[in-house]
């Protein structure tokens, strides 16, 4: 391999660490960390109380659960939660997402596969094709499809029964959503971000899940560099964990944290390489803006979609980046942060005409 492209995959690798969604082989470690049941979820306590009513309520009528949307960033737990639905139940689930579905052919045959009560979850179910999406709405109202037989004139719809079932659906753009299909769910929940100390209870819990020794510095370390996600944080803890086997005695301390994130180049309030390198050339090269986004993903060298997407929404939330009409713009934490003097901006004389000859 290239010495382009050894760079390239290390940054690849270094940015995965910070990014939100679970590739690979990190799926199967997730659903080791997952909790089973709404109790042993961390956080979200108003999603989870408003849940836990819908499903008890079920339980008493002995009636599958309302369909239920869950909105929210990457890495907050829907897929977890949709779990714990089925769980909670005593039923099956049935996973699939939305790009998958891309004729109303393929929704139809999961549908016609459900057993009565089952839990059928839709991950990004915004991306779903707009023939499965219109098939969807009487399923999800009705508990009936019409498979159609056939093209052209001689073309038969047959109406095909489906037992009742459970839609969990899962978005992270609530916004890409049809009206009337938003509306079919009986009950949306939307994720928020996790505070310290809620992650900080979700990497002890993963500790002790992983048999991972540490302290209560080091855990809250990781914690405050998690970017308000447990996926990250998780990711993080098992990345130190191996600072500490390697590097040290096997204990995650403060110090220790410390240094194995600082090699893997987060920093300490969560900001990776992509998202240093989108600050200081905007501080640096461009003097704080306005500059377009394509420009910006040009000068750090990525393409625009990573920028907009996963570099900005963290840096727009922790106010490092403003989006304007004319462009981004760095404000003054994002100066601060890099240890630089923001520019002062002349204030207008009010003595100054409001219109000049």
């Amino acid at each position: 391999m290239h010495d382009e492209e050894l760079a390239a995959a290390e940054e690849t690798h270094l940015r995965s660490l910070t990014a939100a969604e679970a590739e690979g082989d990190e799926r199967a470690v997730e659903a080791a960390l997952r909790p089973r049941t709404l109790d042993e979820v961390v956080g979200q306590s108003r999603v989870r109380a408003q849940l836990g009513l819908v499903l008890e309520a079920a339980r008493r009528r002995g009636r599958a659960p309302d369909h239920v949307l869950l909105s929210g960033p990457p890495g907050l737990g829907k897929t977890t939660l949709a779990m714990i639905i089925a769980g909670e139940m005593g039923s099956p689930l049935r996973l699939t997402s939305g790009p998958a579905i891309t004729h109303a052919g393929d929704l139809a045959a999961i549908l016609s596969g459900m057993n009565e009560g089952d839990v059928l979850f839709v991950d990004e179910i915004h991306r779903m094709s707009r023939p499965a999406e219109e098939m969807l709405y009487m399923a999800m109202e009705d508990f009936r499809v019409d498979v159609v037989i056939g093209k052209g004139p001689g073309a038969t719809a047959i109406p095909l029964d489906i037992p009742p079932f459970t839609l969990v659906g899962a978005t992270t753009r609530a916004g890409l959503l049809p009206g009337p299909l938003r509306d079919r769910f009986g009950f949306t929940g939307h994720l928020e971000f996790y505070e310290p100390h809620e992650l900080d209870r979700i990497v002890h819990r993963s500790a002790g899940l992983l048999g991972v020794e540490l302290t209560g510095e080091g855990a809250a370390e990781i914690a405050s560099r998690s970017r308000g996600t447990p996926r990250i944080a998780n990711r993080l803890l098992r990345r130190v964990r191996d600072y500490a086997q390697v590097k040290a005695d096997g204990v995650v301390t403060r110090p220790v944290s410390q240094a194995a994130l600082d090699l893997y180049e987060v920093d300490e309030l969560g900001l990776d390489r992509l998202d240093r390198a989108v600050i200081d050339v905007l501080c640096r090269r461009f003097g704080g803006g306005p500059v377009g986004v394509s420009t910006l993903a040009v000068a750090v060298g990525e393409e625009r979609e990573t920028v907009e997407e996963v570099a900005e929404p963290f840096l727009v939330r922790n106010g490092f980046l403003a989006r304007t009409p004319r462009g981004r713009i760095a404000t003054p934490a994002a100066w601060e942060h890099l240890g630089l003097a923001a520019p002062v901006v002349a204030a207008p004389s009010v003595d100054a005409p409001l219109f000049e000859g």
